[in-house]
């Protein structure tokens, strides 16, 4: 049986508890997005190699959309996004989403925003017959690895990441 002690415990926690939605970004939140990215690049030590722009957000994601956006918020104030993009399995023969960027705002992780932003996205997938989302996570993050693995994701460890970008992507280009 509860007690009144046990009670006042259950309704503080429910008080605690934040209202947690997710939906498609809009136009109105591309300045929150630039800055959950430049936030995501000061946490990984990288703030200087923010080129990206609220007017190249909005080209790429409104304009001529080739990315999408899910905003994640705690009581209706935006605290995450997941940002994505489609991407192509010659084996599967289908497309699927890669999801270039989960970030949650430092003051609300471990409140099940994160979680939110993926299941949404899984959903998502799933709604359009999307047979899988992957993404990248540095080796250092262990708290995201955990988080990951936490939900069922397997570890590519066979596969090697390549980019190729400035002047290698320019030379490659130019035959040089």
């Amino acid at each position: 049986m509860e007690n009144k002690e046990d009670r006042m415990k259950t309704t503080s926690v429910a008080r605690e508890t934040k209202s947690i939605s997710v939906r498609e970004a809009t136009r109105t939140d591309v300045t929150f997005i630039l800055d959950m990215i430049k936030e995501l690049a000061a946490h990984e030590h990288s703030a200087d190699e923010v080129v990206a722009t609220e007017e190249s957000l909005t080209k790429w994601l409104f304009d001529e959309p080739i990315a999408g956006c899910l905003i994640g918020s705690l009581d209706d104030t935006p605290q995450g996004i997941a940002f994505y993009f489609v991407n192509f399995s010659t084996w599967t023969g289908g497309p699927g989403f890669f999801l270039e960027d989960l970030i949650v705002s430092e003051g609300a992780r471990g409140q099940g925003l994160g979680r939110a932003l993926l299941q949404a996205l899984a959903a998502k997938a799933l709604d359009r017959g999307y047979p899988c989302l992957e993404w990248f996570c540095l080796d250092w993050n262990k708290p995201s690895l955990e988080f990951y693995r936490s939900l069922g994701a397997k570890v590519r460890a066979d596969w090697i990441p390549h980019r190729l970008d400035g002047e290698a992507l320019a030379n490659l280009a130019k035959g040089a």
